[in-house]
């Protein structure tokens, strides 16, 4: 252990400056005798740990904005209870849920709060697997559990880093289209386990998403000689091949990612019928779950009280009342929805109709836990079929496209009802991404869903997205003053992220991403 605890110290100082997210750690690696030394830098820095839920301000999660952006969010304005999302915890998303010129804005304009938080954690993390993948080059492998257990080492390293460039890229980056990929700036590669003193420069979106699959291209080769892993917490063959089949329909591969999505499902078929489920829908020991790591602090940051956040209107009534995901999912009293896609941890005896029944339960039963899976970093089969059913249905196969789609929505609706979709073409296409945001509601796919079918060559689309912010006597008070109302509009340039200007400051002409100035209406209460 004591090699580990030294490799360990070596790779993870913690990077006080923003100026540095891409500077190497020391390059000591005397104290790695083994692939079972790397394993546990692996699996102790190189994952993000499944994290406390907790609210805004006071977790490590440095993900949480991804649900702000989008179409699933909206500002609570029940009341007049107190405390809920502290004030400095809702200024903290206000630049994202509003999609301001930068997003660390604050709601009075008077200053920034930091927004390299997510890129400089997912740099470190990629910085780990750097350093892992340069020392398992010169391990020993004498026997045939050295050879296998680098093979692992390596494989989850390179499915590491592919899907934190995945993540970055995609935040950061324009949304993947064959026409300008070559040309669009995605984000800086650093792959060398050197220490690099220069001005880093984005590399384009094509470079990304060739690294990207080169990673991914090596772990499936590495990982299909070790076997699946003993852990949802622990990449292998068949989560690298889920991944695959994400990336490649995000660059619109359709072939490519029926084909990786047919190895999913083949490998993993298993659904949840909802009309027999006791307990909570996510969890570890689900039959669908594949993978998951990272924080869900989604019950801290809704709650059926004042400068909280609900889930939107819009998305619950698009569930028909013969959707069994329409309870299961959801806790509604009055116009608040509750998510309820995790199980409830606080007081049993509190009455499900009561009005305070969320707020205990999953709001203030939740906070100082820990979630066993993801609401961003979560692989499910049911998404396996959803990939499947698209790409088919970009192909034109409308045949096979039904009956993945079918195959999971029988699975999710009332017996004896009518669950079958029999559309095609361009309406079938339209059912799908619909079940696509039902299903993977809240699980981190929706703004990069909305995002990719903007330039999809095959029926695009995009909307407008219309948020309200409310304003307050003061922090502590509950008597809303005004609302400001923003939207952002179809093929809007803010549904890319801005690079974080702490980023900017130390690259010296690096290129930022264009968004408009953000407008608003503004409307007195009382």
């Amino acid at each position: 252990m004591k090699y580990t605890k030294h490799l360990t110290i070596l790779l993870l100082v913690v990077l006080t400056s923003c100026s540095n997210f891409l500077e190497e750690y020391s390059q000591d690696t005397d104290y790695v005798n083994s692939w079972r030394d790397l394993n546990e830098t692996l699996i102790g820095d190189c994952y993000m740990p499944v994290e406390i839920s907790d609210m805004i301000t006071q977790t490590s999660d440095k993900n949480y904005f991804i649900h702000f952006m989008g179409d699933e969010l909206q500002e609570c304005v029940q009341g007049p209870d107190a405390y809920t999302l502290a004030y400095d915890e809702k200024e903290k998303v206000f630049g994202y849920f509003t999609w301001q010129q930068r997003s660390g804005q604050n709601d009075t304009y008077t200053g920034f709060n930091p927004e390299n938080e997510s890129w400089q954690e997912l740099y470190r993390l990629i910085n780990v697997a750097n350093n892992i993948l340069f020392s398992a080059k010169d391990l020993p492998k004498k026997s045939e559990d050295d050879q296998i257990g680098t093979l692992k080492v390596e494989g989850e390293a390179h499915f590491l880093r592919a899907f934190y460039y995945f993540w970055l890229v995609n935040l950061y980056g324009e949304p993947y289209s064959a026409a300008t990929a070559t040309t669009a700036l995605g984000v800086p590669l650093k792959l060398s386990e050197k220490v690099e003193d220069k001005i880093f420069r984005r590399n384009t979106i094509q470079e990304v998403y060739d690294q990207i699959l080169d990673d991914l291209n090596q772990a499936e080769t590495d990982l299909s000689q070790t076997g699946e892993p003993y852990s949802i917490y622990r990449a292998g063959l068949t989560s690298t091949q889920f991944l695959l089949s994400r990336v490649y329909l995000y660059m619109q591969n359709w072939e490519k990612a029926a084909e990786y999505a047919d190895k999913v499902i083949k490998a993993h078929p298993a659904l949840t019928p909802l009309n027999i489920l006791k307990g909570s829908f996510l969890s570890k020991t689900s039959i669908e779950t594949i993978f998951s790591m990272g924080g869900n602090s989604l019950p801290c940051i809704i709650s059926y009280k004042y400068k909280g956040f609900k889930v939107s209107k819009d998305l619950y009534d698009s569930y028909s009342n013969n959707d069994i995901r329409k309870s299961k999912f959801w806790w509604t009293y009055e116009d608040f929805v509750g998510y309820t896609k995790v199980a409830p941890l606080a007081n049993s005896a509190v009455e499900p109709n009561s009005s305070t029944y969320y707020t205990e339960v999953y709001n203030g039963g939740w906070r100082n836990n820990a979630a066993e899976v993801s609401d961003k970093f979560l692989f499910r089969s049911a998404e396996a079929y959803l990939i499947k059913a698209e790409a088919e249905a970009y192909l034109g196969k409308d045949q096979q496209a039904r009956a993945a789609l079918n195959t999971l929505r029988q699975n999710r609706y009332t017996q004896g009802t009518n669950y079958e979709v029999t559309s095609s073409g361009q309406e079938l296409v339209t059912e799908i991404r619909n079940e696509r945001r039902k299903e993977l509601a809240l699980e981190g796919a929706r703004w990069f869903d909305i995002r990719r079918y903007s330039v999809c060559d095959v029926y695009p689309e995009s909307k407008p997205i219309t948020h309200d912010y409310y304003y307050y006597e003061s922090r502590s008070n509950t008597v809303k003053t005004e609302v400001h109302t923003f939207t952002l509009e179809a093929n809007d340039k803010a549904y890319t992220l801005p690079i974080p200007n702490e980023v900017l400051t130390f690259n010296t002409g690096m290129k930022n991403n264009e968004r408009p100035n953000r407008t608003y209406t503004v409307k007195k209460i009382n």
